[in-house]
């Protein structure tokens, strides 16, 4: 039997590693950067998620073969003009303080009836420094007063998916991977890479 190929992910961060190996199975072989610990660390400095994944993809692909995946998301709340957007993971002003970050969502968001948000990902497939694909997701729902769940990590204890009346944190991730922006950006890169690769 052929080993599975495999799909590098373009992060450090073992969260999302997780997530992403999780609702992909055994169908490819998942690692990330920190099995390859001469990777440069790729600075996102674009304005958009999909600037970022892509410097990511594109860096990431020039100094590792095969296929390397990106993503960069966030969440986007319509009383705040799309913020914290691009900027979630620094959004409290440390980055990936998850505390930090949720602190200042709540405060920025008192008192605001809109709680309207969507949690945005865009993916980025690339091979030899070069894009090959792109794919995007995104998951409505409400920004809730106070924090609930322990599972899950960033913004989960605060939203509230479209449908449910649990935040991300109380659904865990069985139900969380099924719907989730993520969820929905990854099926279609899976798609995407099942077509190029031999079942």
């Amino acid at each position: 039997m052929d080993p599975a190929p495999r799909l590098i992910i373009a992060t450090r961060n073992a969260h999302k590693t997780a997530e992403i190996r999780a609702m992909i199975g055994d169908r490819f072989k998942v690692l990330d950067v920190t099995s390859f610990p001469a990777c440069p660390e790729i600075e996102e400095t674009g304005t958009t998620f999909l600037e970022n994944a892509r410097l990511k993809a594109e860096g990431i692909s020039r100094v590792i073969d095969g296929w390397v995946l990106s993503d960069d998301s966030g969440l986007e709340v319509d009383a705040l003009g799309g913020a914290p957007g691009v900027w979630s993971s620094s959004f409290g002003g440390e980055e990936g303080n998850h505390a930090l970050n949720n602190a200042r969502l709540l405060s920025e968001m008192a008192g605001k009836a809109d709680r309207r948000a969507r949690f945005r990902c865009t993916m980025v497939l690339a091979q030899g420094g070069k894009e090959v694909a792109n794919f995007s997701g995104t998951v409505e729902g409400t920004i809730i007063a106070d924090a609930r769940g322990a599972k899950g990590f960033g913004y989960d204890p605060l939203f509230v998916p479209e449908g449910h009346t649990a935040t991300f944190a109380e659904l865990g991730d069985e139900v969380k991977n099924t719907l989730s922006h993520r969820a929905r950006a990854l099926t279609q890169a899976v798609e995407f890479l099942s077509q190029q690769t031999p079942r």
